[in-house]
C-alpha cells in the first residue's frame, strides 16, 4: 500500500486554532465561539491542520464522520470540564474509552525527492481509527498527572476553552495572547483611558 504523505497544514486554516497544546483539546476548541466543524470540508481541513490528514489529500469525508466528531468534542469536553471541576462524567469517559480501542492511522516513514525522511500514513485512515487516534490523546492527556495538572480554564471573558499550561512558571492566563489576551489588553487599555478621562 502506498504512503500517504503528510506536512504543514492546509491554507484555508486561519478560522481553525491548533493552539491548545493537545489535539483533543483543539478538537474542543472548534465549538467556540462559533461552531468552526461546519461541513465535511471544514471536518476535513481540521484533520490536516491536526496532523491525521495528509494536507490536500482526496481523503472523502462523509457527513457521517461530521457527528461522529461532534459527539467525540462533546465527551471530551465533558471528560475535561468534569476534570477540572472535579466531578467525573462516567458516560462521557465510558464512550471515549470505546472509541480508543480502535487502531489508529498507522505511520511510517518515507522518503522526500531530497532524499530527507518525513512522517506519514501507511494508507488513508477512516473515520474509527481518526477518532481513536483523538480519544487516545484523551486518554493519554487524563491519565498523566503531569499533563492533568497542567490544564487550566482561559480567563478570557466568556471563554471556555482549556489548554495546557506549558509555560515556564505555569502563568499563562489565557488560550491565545493573540486571541483573548489581547482582548483583556484592549479592554485594560480602554479602562485606562476612560479613567484618565474621567
Amino acid at each position: 500500500m502506498a504512503a500517504v504523505p503528510t506536512g504543514s497544514p492546509h491554507p484555508s486554516l486561519q478560522e481553525l486554532r491548533f493552539d491548545s497544546g493537545r489535539l483533543c483539546l483543539d478538537l474542543v476548541a472548534t465549538a467556540h465561539p462559533v461552531e468552526r466543524l461546519t461541513s465535511p470540508d471544514r471536518l476535513r481541513a481540521w484533520l490536516a491542520g491536526a496532523g491525521l490528514l495528509p494536507p490536500g489529500s482526496d481523503v472523502r469525508v462523509p457527513p457521517g464522520w461530521l457527528a461522529a466528531f461532534h459527539e467525540l468534542r462533546g465527551h471530551i469536553g465533558q471528560l475535561v470540564r468534569g476534570e477540572l471541576a472535579g466531578r467525573p462524567a462516567h458516560a462521557a469517559l465510558e464512550r471515549v474509552n470505546l472509541l480508543a480501542r480502535a487502531a489508529p492511522p498507522a505511520p511510517c516513514a518515507v522518503r522526500t525527492s531530497e532524499g530527507t525522511l518525513v512522517r506519514s500514513l501507511y494508507a488513508e485512515p477512516g473515520c474509527p481509527a481518526l477518532l481513536a487516534a483523538v480519544a487516545r490523546d484523551t486518554v493519554d492527556l487524563l491519565t498523566d498527572p503531569a499533563a492533568r495538572g497542567a490544564l487550566r480554564q482561559c480567563e478570557g471573558d466568556n471563554c471556555p476553552i482549556i489548554y495546557l499550561d506549558t509555560s515556564r512558571g505555569r502563568r499563562r492566563r489565557w488560550c491565545s495572547s493573540e486571541v483573548c489576551g489581547n482582548r483583556e489588553r484592549v479592554a485594560r487599555h480602554r479602562r485606562r483611558a476612560a479613567l484618565a478621562r474621567a
